[in-house]
């Protein structure tokens, strides 16, 4: 017996009948409306893609949410390398003077990370302290690495940045 033949979706047709490419859709918010591009950005983030993160509990299994202080956070640099290559001296070079928590030797010093930041005096901070504040880009540290990884974390201000 021969099979039957079963008529085609009304969507799958000859393609004279379906017409023009629809045309694509201009933005959804008013450009004019922001101060700037980080402006319209952290607005599209607010109200459009942190619901959807939050609605799909995405910090919980993948990246924690972005908070204001992620938007206003300056650029940062990772210098990684073996040891007694020039990464502190490239650091100093930069900086035009030594910071704190800086070592500098022949045998291997530096088996820390440290973030350098700008500041209006020169001061020591401690990882846990970089990490519990929700200002600092560092917030989340604690919880994604652990305590293991803030006894190895230290900060440091300079006011030559």
């Amino acid at each position: 017996r021969p099979p039957r033949s079963c008529p085609a979706p009304s969507w799958v047709s000859a393609p004279s009948s379906c017409g023009p490419m629809p045309k694509r859709r201009g933005p959804q918010c008013d450009v004019a409306a922001f101060d700037s591009i980080l402006d319209g950005v952290r607005s599209i983030y607010m109200t459009k893609v942190r619901p959807l993160e939050e609605q799909s509990l995405v910090q919980h299994f993948h990246y924690p949410l972005l908070a204001d202080c992620d938007f206003e956070a300056r650029p940062m640099v990772l210098l990684v390398g073996q040891y007694s290559v020039g990464k502190t001296s490239f650091i100093r070079y930069l900086l035009e003077s030594d910071f704190p928590g800086m070592h500098v030797g022949p045998e291997p010093t530096t088996d820390r990370f440290q973030a350098i930041m700008y500041g209006a005096a020169t001061r020591e901070l401690p990882g846990n302290a970089l990490a519990s504040n929700p200002d600092t880009p560092f917030y989340e540290l604690s919880r994604c690495f652990g305590n293991a990884f803030l006894s190895k974390f230290s900060g440091c201000e300079v006011p030559s940045l």
